[in-house]
């Protein structure tokens, strides 16, 4: 019997979720922590422990539960990635759940997409997420959970599409190569989710709102709404799914924005 194996049913499970201190991450890692896992979040976000990143010190700072661990970890950083995995290997022996969420947006049509917002999106989007699992395949258990968050392009400009869209035909392959290891990939894709990413990209809160009007649920979404088919993902439920991606969109669909 190894590390690596599947953890008894009284042992609890663990979590690594990147992009984990705000939005859909942080609502996860909250999400996971009340169900008894053992959580560790990565982040750029302001930490009360920012003077020392390996030490997971106070979280006040970010308002996650006490005993969730989270480190600063940029993702498109090989370096920072590999810090992060070394840390979950310290603090969480082995993982029930790896969370790909740390991903960012770069809006706009061709003609204003710079090398430098090209670049950054493939690397925080894509590369970041392959190699994060990548360096994260020793401490998956058997019957581990990898969920990619994968999210809206298509609208967004050419770069955006290119970044998101790249994601899913990664997951399919990955759910085949890592299917022998009894490893299931799956992807969430959010619709209109109700997060800091608005806020950082200038929208404002009443349109926001008025967004929900277009959905057939009625509402824009919220981050708990994510974090629960993130869940259920990562549940023994869905010991049968691997390869899919799960629409979180109040019906609305992702590659549907309201006008």
């Amino acid at each position: 019997m190894t590390a690596m194996t599947a953890m008894t049913a009284m042992t609890p499970k663990t979590a690594l979720i990147t992009g984990g201190t705000s939005g859909i991450g942080k609502a996860t890692a909250e999400l996971l922590h009340s169900r008894g896992y053992r959580v560790m979040v990565t982040g750029l976000e302001s930490l009360d422990n920012s003077d020392n990143s390996d030490n997971p010190g106070s979280l006040d700072g970010i308002g996650l539960p006490q005993g969730v661990i989270a480190i600063r970890a940029d993702a498109a950083s090989l370096t920072d990635i590999d810090r992060a995995v070394e840390q979950a290997r310290e603090h969480l022996g082995s993982l029930d759940l790896l969370h790909l969420n740390a991903g960012i947006s770069r809006p706009g049509p061709i003609e204003s997409t710079d090398e430098t917002a090209f670049d950054a999106l493939f690397d925080v989007n894509v590369k970041g997420s392959f190699f994060t699992l990548q360096r994260a395949l020793p401490l998956l258990n058997e019957g581990a959970s990898v969920v990619f968050t994968v999210g809206a392009g298509e609208g967004l400009g050419a770069a955006m599409t290119a970044a998101k869209g790249a994601l899913l035909p990664l997951v399919r392959a990955l759910a085949i190569e890592l299917a022998p290891r009894r490893i299931r990939v799956n992807a969430v894709s959010p619709g209109l989710i109700d997060t800091p990413a608005y806020a950082k990209l200038g929208i404002s809160p009443d349109t926001i709102a008025a967004w929900g009007a277009d959905v057939p649920l009625g509402r824009v979404g919220t981050a708990d709404d994510v974090a629960e088919a993130v869940a259920f993902l990562a549940s023994d439920g869905a010991r049968y799914i691997t390869g899919d991606n799960l629409l979180v969109s109040g019906g609305l669909g992702v590659h549907t924005r309201p006008a």
